[in-house]
């Protein structure tokens, strides 16, 4: 149980060490294990994970006009009178007829309502006929006579709430085409994001690789210096001795100062390539990164093709503008939407009122439709105007591709010139390791001056540091290579192939 518990609290020590970015303890840090902090922790890819999720959360959105919509309106009026209706000419119009038949109308045929009597008389005599039909005329005629003509239809001030309901049922195709033009900007979020890390993966490596090189050309320039001490401390004893001009010895003072400050300047180079580094894999000032991959070629690369193959399948700008065809042929059959109906079903439930006419019943339903039939030709400029943008989207992806070509055609190039180029320094090098070894035996031979020797070191520096300018340039170049193909892990992959040559001093 304590083996586990320790166990645990490793565990736990080396994630806090992690999270901390190697504050207290720098630990050699590969390439690849940058590359993992960057995708961790860059607020560039921490921003893209959130506009992909806003744009998952529209597509959701969008999905929901399939659904209904359900909402409740409410409204209070005043209306400047009531609503009535007056129906008092019905009644004089009908009044003296029932005025007429109640004193002067003769009836017959009138069934005899007596149950006893029915079965031997069953229609009553004719005076008896009438006298119940004038009676029941006349009990009409008051009945009207009382009764209120000039009805209340609606109050003046009243109000209500109704819980309603929209469901589109047909709109000619505007809610696919809103549908599809979310789920194409969810896909162009991914992309962006995609078409980010390619760039975060070029600028960490020419800034990884560029403290790889501020930290080789320091352990130059302390070669430099330590040879300058040398010479100097030789210098010193030599003139003590009268074997050379005290000339050579001041000149070995000055070449030790110039020594001296050019390391000190590529101290501090290293320092300002390294916070670029922390900033791209956005960790703390404090962490302390020793990088551990060294500057790298590779005995041999894949041809042009290749790379352009591979960039035609997964650049993600080139995969944006197919996600703009989409758009843009989506546009279009928008546009071609308008010229259709839209279908829906409503719905009206009376929740609560006050005053409202009792004429209005308590719910409705219905299907409502909405034709536009013309609209001042504006919807056929529409429509052109949408099928413009799918020419300038497709004139658009050609140019990007002949672009990206142009592009890989150039650092494929450059690759090769940089294997040229460090070829030619790896003579130039040998060369000059013979040179200084010449003129520092020649210098103590007397047969050679400071200047002579001096020239010789800083000759050697420099055809040092040029050799790791060029492998530099190799790596940020290939960096930049993959970063077009859309393939930003094939440089992890490069990395570890039996192909590759590191370089250090």
């Amino acid at each position: 149980m304590k083996k586990i518990i320790k166990q645990g609290t490793l565990v736990l020590l080396l994630i806090l060490t992690q999270i901390n970015g190697f504050a207290q303890n720098p630990a050699a840090l590969t390439f690849g294990d940058a590359y993992e902090y960057m995708n961790t922790n860059s607020h560039v890819l921490k921003r893209a994970n959130f506009e992909i999720k806003e744009k998952e959360a529209e597509r959701k959105a969008a999905f929901g006009l399939h659904a209904p919509r359900v909402f409740v309106t409410a409204n209070a009026v005043q209306m400047a009178d009531p609503l009535t209706l007056d129906l008092t000419p019905v009644r004089d119009a009908i009044n003296p007829l029932y005025e007429v038949l109640g004193k002067y109308g003769n009836f017959s045929g009138v069934p005899n309502p007596d149950p006893k009597t029915s079965g031997v008389m069953p229609i009553l005599p004719d005076n008896i006929s009438t006298q119940i039909l004038r009676t029941k005329i006349q009990e009409g005629q008051a009945s009207i006579n009382a009764a209120e003509w000039d009805q209340m239809i609606q109050e003046k001030q009243f109000a209500a709430v109704n819980a309603n309901l929209i469901w589109p049922i047909y709109t000619g195709g505007k809610i696919n085409a809103a549908n599809k033009a979310s789920a194409i900007y969810e896909e162009e979020a991914g992309l962006e994001k995609k078409q980010k890390q390619g760039e975060l993966l070029s600028e960490l490596a020419t800034r990884y690789y560029g403290l790889v090189l501020a930290e080789q050309a320091c352990k130059v320039r302390e070669q430099v210096s330590e040879a300058m001490k040398k010479h100097l401390f030789d210098s010193q004893k030599l003139s003590e001795q009268g074997q050379i001009a005290k000339v050579e010895f001041l000149h070995a003072q000055v070449a030790n100062s110039y020594a001296d400050r050019e390391l000190k300047k590529a101290k501090r180079e290293t320092t300002i390539v390294k916070r670029a580094l922390q900033n791209t894999m956005a960790v703390g000032d404090s962490s302390d990164l020793m990088p551990a991959s060294k500057l790298f070629i590779l005995k041999s690369i894949e041809d042009e093709n290749f790379f352009i193959t591979m960039a035609l399948r997964n650049n993600p700008q080139l995969q944006q503008v197919d996600s703009k065809r989409e758009l843009a042929s989506t546009g279009v059959k928008l546009e071609k939407s308008n010229y259709l109906p839209t279908v829906a079903l409503t719905g009206t439930y009376d929740m609560a009122n006050k005053d409202l006419s009792p004429y209005v019943p308590d719910w409705m339903v219905g299907v409502g439709l909405k034709w536009s039939l013309f609209e001042g030709n504006s919807r056929y400029r529409n429509l052109q105007a949408a099928k413009f943008k799918e020419d300038q989207v497709e004139q658009a992806g050609l140019k990007a591709e002949e672009d990206i070509k142009t592009v890989i055609k150039k650092l494929h190039q450059q690759l090769g010139m940089q294997v040229e180029q460090l070829e030619e320094l790896d003579k130039t090098l040998e060369f000059a390791q013979t040179y200084v070894e010449s003129r520092d035996k020649a210098f103590h031979e007397g047969l050679s001056t400071s200047t002579e020797l001096v020239d010789a070191n800083l000759l050697l520096a420099k055809v040092k540091i040029e050799r790791l300018q060029a492998i530099y340039n190799y790596d940020v170049t290939l960096a930049s290579l993959v970063q077009v193909c859309g393939s930003p892990d094939l440089f992890l992959e490069y990395q570890t192939s039996n192909q590759v040559i590191t370089e250090s001093f």
